[in-house]
C-alpha cells in the first residue's frame, strides 16, 4: 500500500515524458520551456508536503489522505481541460499540491510502525513498488499517444487515482494514536519543522538528498530531449527509460536484502563516492564529444543505481531521529528535497544545448556538494554506522 501510494507520484511524473512533445507544441511551449510541465509539478509536490506534515500530525494520517485524492481527482480533470500552457502549469502546479499527502502520510505510516534498519528495508521494498512506475508509466503513455491524443494520458492518471482513493478508503487504517497527536497551529508547525532540522544528522542528509534529487529531477526533465531527440531513439525512448528504472529498482531490492547486515551508512556513504566518481569519468568523455549512446546509458544507469542505494537509506536516517513528530519531518524532508530537486533540476534543464555535458556536469557538482554535507553532518565519520541518532 504504501508503495502503491508512493507510485501515484512517480506516475504522475513519468507517464507525461512521451508526450512533452506534443503538449508543448499544442500549447505553444517550444523547447526546454515544455519541461515546466514536470517541474511545475515536483514545485507543488515539494512545497505542498510542509503543509501536510503538520495536518497528518493533527488530523491522522487517512483523513488527511483521503482529502487530498479528492484534490488530486479535480486537479487532474484541470489538467485534461488545458487549453494553454500557463493553464497546464497552474494545474499540474495543483496536481503536484494535493499529490504530496501521498508521500507524507506513506513515509509517516512506516514511521509510526517501525523504525531504523527494519525501517529502511520496508523502505527499500515501497521503493521497489515505486520504481514499478518509471518502467511502466512511459510505455503506458507512448501506448496511449499510439490510439488517442495526449490529453488521454491524463485520463488514465485519474482513473488510477480513482482506484487507489477507493482503495485507501476502504482499506488503510490510522496509524496514529491520538495521544501522539499535535493540536494544528502555525506556531507549533513552526516549532515542530524548526526542531526537526536543528538535528544534525536530519538536516545534513535532508540537504545532501535535495542535491542528489536535483540530478535526478534534471535527468527526468530533459530524458526526452536527450534520448528521443539527441540519440534519436523516438517510439524506443519508453523502452531505455524503462531499462534505467528496471536498474534503480534492482538496486533497491538489494538494498533491502543487505541494510540490515551492512548498515545504512557504509551503504549510501559508499554509494555517494561511487556516483561522484562515474560522473566525474562520464564528464571527461564527454567533453571530447558526444558519447556513443550505450557508453551514455550504461553510466547514466550505473549513477542512477547509486542514487538508488542513497534514496532508501537517506530517508531512513533522515527519519531516524524524528520521534512523535514523523509526519513533520517527513514533510520537511520530502518539501525541501522536492523543491530543491525541481529548482536545480530547471537550472541543470535550461542549461540543455543538445548535448549531455551540461546533465553530467550538474551530476558531478550536486554529488560533490553532497559529499561535503555528509561529511559535515556525521562530523568527518564516513563508512561507518557509529551510534543511532537520538530520538526527539
Amino acid at each position: 500500500m504504501v508503495g502503491v501510494l508512493m507510485a501515484l507520484n512517480a506516475l504522475s511524473i513519468d507517464i507525461l515524458l512521451p508526450a512533452l512533445g506534443e503538449i508543448g507544441a499544442a500549447l505553444g511551449a517550444p523547447g526546454n520551456d515544455r519541461q515546466l510541465v514536470i517541474t511545475a509539478y515536483v514545485f507543488g509536490f515539494g512545497l505542498a508536503q510542509l503543509g501536510f506534515g503538520p495536518l497528518a500530525d493533527a488530523l491522522g494520517r487517512r483523513r488527511t489522505l483521503l482529502y487530498a485524492l479528492a484534490a488530486y481527482l479535480g486537479a487532474t480533470v484541470l489538467c485534461l481541460l488545458a487549453p494553454d500552457m500557463m493553464w497546464m502549469i497552474i494545474a499540474r502546479t495543483l496536481q503536484g499540491v494535493a499529490a504530496a499527502a501521498t508521500r507524507v502520510v506513506a513515509v509517516a505510516v512506516v514511521r509510526d510502525l517501525v523504525s531504523g534498519r527494519r525501517m529502511a528495508e520496508i523502505m527499500s521494498f515501497a521503493m521497489t513498488v515505486f520504481m514499478i512506475a518509471p518502467i511502466l508509466a512511459p510505455g503506458i503513455g507512448q501506448m496511449v499517444l499510439f490510439v488517442a491524443p495526449w490529453q488521454a494520458i491524463f485520463g488514465v492518471l485519474l482513473v488510477l487515482g480513482g482506484g487507489i482513493t477507493v482503495w485507501m478508503l476502504t482499506r488503510l487504517p490510522e496509524t496514529l494514536s491520538d495521544h501522539n497527536r499535535i493540536p494544528l497551529s502555525f506556531a507549533a508547525a513552526a516549532r515542530n519543522y524548526q526542531l526537526a532540522a536543528s538535528h544534525r544528522v536530519t538536516f545534513g542528509y535532508m540537504s545532501a538528498a535535495a542535491l542528489i534529487f536535483g540530478a535526478l529531477f534534471a535527468f527526468i526533465a530533459t530524458s526526452e530531449q536527450v534520448l528521443a531527440e539527441l540519440y534519436g531513439l523516438d517510439e524506443w525512448f519508453a523502452v531505455a527509460f524503462g531499462g534505467v528504472a528496471i536498474g534503480l529498482a534492482l538496486a533497491n531490492i538489494l538494498n533491502a536484502r543487505i541494510v540490515r547486515r551492512i548498515g545504512m551508512r557504509r551503504i549510501s556513504h559508499t554509494a555517494l563516492a561511487a556516483f561522484l566518481a562515474v560522473n566525474l569519468l562520464h564528464l571527461v568523455i564527454a567533453a571530447f564529444g558526444q558519447p556513443p549512446f550505450w557508453v551514455y546509458l550504461t553510466l547514466l544507469t550505473t549513477a542512477l543505481v547509486m542514487f538508488a542505494w542513497m534514496g532508501a537509506n537517506f530517508s531512513a536516517l533522515v527519519m531516524e531521529p524524528a520521534g512523535e513528530r514523523a509526519g513533520t519531518t517527513a514533510a520537511l524532508y520530502g518539501g525541501v528535497t522536492s523543491m530543491s530537486g525541481a529548482f536545480l533540476g530547471s537550472l541543470i534543464g535550461a542549461m540543455y544545448d543538445g548535448t549531455v555535458v551540461p546533465l553530467i556536469g550538474g551530476f558531478v557538482v550536486m554529488g560533490a556538494f553532497a559529499i561535503a554535507i555528509v561529511y559535515w553532518a556525521e562530523r568527518g565519520q564516513m563508512f561507518g554506522e557509529g551510534e543511532a541518532a537520538p530520538a526527539e
